[in-house]
């Protein structure tokens, strides 16, 4: 194999063993919560986006890397991370806006994901040197992706969620 191969290969394993652990664990004890409390530990996993600001970080990955690429994927994550805090915040608050909130961040998350997949395609980003950002895209966007998901599913029945 060779490493897009296997940086496919990784992503999609990702996926799976977090949806398994998503379904079998994580959403039997989210269903006892409130929404609000549901949404809560699903929008931590976002808050660490923050971490994509290294691509800004020189030497840490490829120089040939193109630079609009590195930029749009860290400030992006910035964004999200600092939406889902901000969510996090306004769901443990009650604030009215909370939940409109939440779908801003979710969606603004999900979309600069599909963004930045559009580019790693585009790019073929497995064939640079990502050093250890390989496991930022093998490990935590796969469970980021899950994450996104639940989150929606949960806004989509809100109506039949526990207040």
């Amino acid at each position: 194999m060779n490493s897009t191969q296997i940086f496919w290969m990784q992503i999609l394993t990702s996926v799976f063993v977090f949806g398994i652990v998503a379904v079998w664990y994580v959403w039997p004890s989210l269903t006892k919560l409130s929404r609000n409390a549901a949404l809560i530990p699903l929008l931590f996993v976002h808050v660490f986006r923050y971490v994509g600001m290294t691509l800004l970080v020189t030497d840490m990955i490829d120089p040939k890397l193109p630079r609009e690429f590195l930029s749009s994927a860290a400030y992006g994550d910035l964004l999200a991370a600092a939406l889902a805090l901000a969510s996090i915040f306004a769901l443990r608050s009650n604030w009215r806006v909370a939940v409109p909130l939440v779908w801003v961040a979710n969606t603004w998350g999900f979309a600069d994901l599909l963004n930045g997949l559009r580019s790693v395609l585009q790019l073929n980003i497995p064939s640079f040197n990502l050093a250890t950002f390989w496991y930022i895209y093998t490990i935590y966007a796969p469970l980021v992706v899950v994450s996104h998901l639940m989150i929606f599913w949960i806004l989509i029945k809100s109506t039949s969620w526990k207040k």
